[in-house]
C-alpha cells in the first residue's frame, strides 16, 4: 500500500471559520496541499487516494485512479515496431495494417515442430489472400532447439516445411535481451506466468488494427485458433 502525507498552507482555522458564518459574504477559502506519495513517479499510482481535509474532517478529497504509463502502453500497438528478417533486413510492422497477424516464436528441433509448421504452412496458404499473415521468430532460449544461423533456419522452414509466411532474425523473448515487440506481447497478454514465454510455439493473435487479442499456449495447434482467426478476417 502507498503511504502518503500530506502538509498544507492556507489561512488559519479561525479565518476560514468565520468566512463560512452564514452571514459572511466572504468567498469560500480552499486550501491547497502538497502531497508525498513515497514513490519516485505519481504517474506509477494506479488506485487513486484519498485524504481527509484538515479543516473539516468529515471531508474526503479524494483523486481518480489513473496511469500515464499503462494508458500510453495501450495506445501503442504491434504496428509501431520494425524488426529484422531473416536475411537482415528491417521490416516495419505498419505494413501489415488491416491484416489479421498470427506470431509465433518457432524452433527447428522441437517435439512440436513439426505439427506447428505443418499446420501454419496450412492456414497461410488458406488465408493469405484474405488478410492473413503470420510472422515467425526463431528462438534458441527452450532447449536450446533453434541453435542454427538464420540462412540454416531458412533453409530448414521453406525447404522441409515449405513456408511461405516471413521468418524473422533469431530473438530472444524472455530475459533483460527480450525483443522490443516480445516486450509489447508480453505486456498485453501476460499469460499464467506473468509475462514468461513458456515454451517454443507460444501464440499471439493480432487484429486488423495491430492489437493483441489472444494468447496461446505451445500446446494449442494452429489449427485450434483456426475459428479466431475466421472471426477477425471476418471482422
Amino acid at each position: 500500500m502507498v503511504s502518503m502525507t500530506a502538509s498544507s498552507s492556507y489561512a488559519p482555522f479561525s479565518t476560514v471559520f468565520n468566512s463560512l458564518r452564514p452571514n459572511s459574504s466572504s468567498t469560500f477559502v480552499i486550501p491547497s496541499f502538497k502531497f508525498s506519495t513515497g514513490v519516485s513517479n505519481f504517474a506509477n499510482l494506479s488506485n487513486g487516494f484519498s485524504l481527509k481535509s484538515p479543516i473539516n474532517p468529515g471531508f474526503l478529497f479524494k483523486s481518480r485512479p489513473f496511469s500515464v504509463q499503462a494508458r500510453a502502453a495501450a495506445e501503442k500497438t504491434v504496428h509501431d515496431f520494425t524488426v529484422k528478417d531473416i536475411d537482415g533486413n528491417d521490416v516495419a510492422l505498419n505494413k501489415f495494417k488491416g491484416k489479421v497477424m498470427l506470431i509465433v516464436n518457432v524452433a527447428s528441433r522441437c517435439g512440436l515442430t513439426s505439427s506447428n509448421y505443418s499446420e501454419l504452412s496450412h492456414l497461410y496458404e488458406k488465408y493469405k489472400s484474405q488478410g492473413f499473415e503470420i510472422l515467425a521468430f526463431p528462438c534458441n532460449q527452450f532447449g536450446g532447439q533453434e541453435p542454427g544461423s538464420n540462412p540454416e533456419i531458412k533453409q530448414f522452414a521453406c525447404t522441409r516445411f515449405k513456408a511461405e509466411f516471413p521468418i524473422f532474425d533469431k530473438v530472444d523473448v524472455n530475459g533483460p535481451s527480450t525483443a522490443p515487440i516480445y516486450e509489447f506481447l508480453k505486456s498485453n497478454a501476460g499469460g499464467f506466468l506473468g509475462g514468461l514465454i513458456k515454451w517454443n510455439f507460444e501464440k499471439f493473435l493480432i487484429d486488423k488494427k495491430g492489437k493483441v487479442v489472444e494468447r496461446y499456449p505451445p500446446t494449442t495447434s494452429p489449427f485450434q485458433i483456426e475459428k479466431d482467426i475466421q472471426k477477425l478476417l471476418a471482422a
